[in-house]
């Protein structure tokens, strides 16, 4: 059975004091009854089933540290029964009940003051339960348990951590089948990322979100290595939902690398294949060429906004970038505004 970070001592080390005392007391005369006694074998199940419900009495109380050592005890049970489902459901359930404390403590003392004990444990129990469900079959339920951890992460106001369990989430999903759930989580992924300043990276993980969204579109490049990674991506998927429901998010990932490379500006003898083709799809050579997926409006102005960039004209910029605002997401609005920056103030002073 798992060890628990920074509650490892037991419930007794971890919640001992005066407004423990009668849990500890009922939890204790539960685990009396699976010590082995002479010619008589512990009832496992009983015990689980009186767990739970001491767990449920205590969520009830919003007793949240309480209830989710109950359920690790019901993990224990399972375990003991052979029961891999049982296990990995009051596994989650744990992780549930100590990401909801650590949002409680959250809202009463404030962000800024780092992570609580709460969420190292809730990453423990999502691990187990998630190689459960996995080992299940069910990699989908296993890809829920980390997206959960993975938001609170994020919201908890450190998003350097949520980039491996979005991409744990990621990896499930596309094993599950669910390719646009894959897709949004590479796309909030690439959001941790830019919210680290880890522009690089982000560009990276939109190039092949990207790719994955072409794949079920059929609007790739045409070079062999998209068609091989279209064709590839899409044989994986079992059961596809409908082109049209991945253009927003393949309009979404090209926004914003057009507006990462003009903010990266990589020499062209460090521009991939894949970042090129995207630059010239709105560079002057292509003037008069089709917006695609593209809403016609956003497709001049963006090709507006890359050739005032490859002319370094801080002006035009300006004026662009007030007509651009309302097309915009916030996230490309602030990768926009450091473009600007950039150019006014270069060698990297504006970013």
């Amino acid at each position: 059975m798992l060890s628990v970070p920074g509650v490892g001592g037991g419930p007794s080390a971890a919640f001992d004091g005066g407004s423990g005392s009668d849990f500890l007391t009922r939890y204790r005369l539960v685990s009396a009854k699976l010590r082995r006694r002479f010619l008589r074998k512990p009832n496992v199940s009983e015990a689980a089933e009186q767990f739970g419900a001491l767990a449920r009495e205590l969520r009830a109380q919003e007793s949240l540290p309480y209830a989710a050592w109950c359920q690790l005890a019901v993990a224990r049970c399972s375990q003991s029964l052979g029961h891999p489902a049982g296990e990995a459901a009051a596994l989650g359930e744990a992780a549930r009940l100590w990401l909801q404390q650590e949002r409680e403590v959250r809202q009463r003392q404030g962000p800024g003051l780092g992570l609580s004990e709460h969420l190292p444990a809730a990453q423990s129990c999502v691990a187990f339960a998630a190689r459960l469900h996995f080992e299940l079959g069910q990699p989908a339920l296993a890809a829920g348990l980390w997206l959960e951890l993975a938001h609170e992460l994020r919201s908890a106001g450190d998003p350097a951590q949520a980039v491996p369990a979005f991409l744990r989430a990621a990896d499930l999903l596309a094993v599950g089948h669910l390719p646009l759930e894959a897709l949004r989580c590479l796309r909030d992924v690439a959001s941790c990322l830019l919210l680290g300043r880890d522009h690089d990276g982000a560009l990276t993980v939109l190039t092949q979100a990207q790719l994955l969204a072409q794949a079920h579109t059929g609007t790739g490049s045409g070079s062999a290595a998209s068609a091989g990674a279209a064709a590839a991506a899409a044989s994986s998927s079992a059961i596809s939902p409908p082109p049209a429901a991945f253009l927003d998010e393949l309009l979404q990932c090209e926004v914003t690398r057009v507006l990462l490379l003009l903010l990266l500006q990589p020499p062209p003898s460090k521009l991939l294949p894949e970042h090129a083709q995207t630059l010239e799809k709105y560079s002057w050579e292509a003037l008069d060429a089709s917006p695609g997926y593209v809403p016609s409006e956003l497709f001049l102005l963006l090709q507006s906004t890359v050739m005032a960039c490859q002319e370094k004209d801080p002006e035009s910029l300006k004026v662009l970038q007030k007509e651009l605002w309302p097309l915009l997401t916030p996230e490309q609005n602030h990768l926009l505004h450091l473009v600007l920056q950039e150019m006014i103030s270069p060698s990297g002073q504006g970013v």
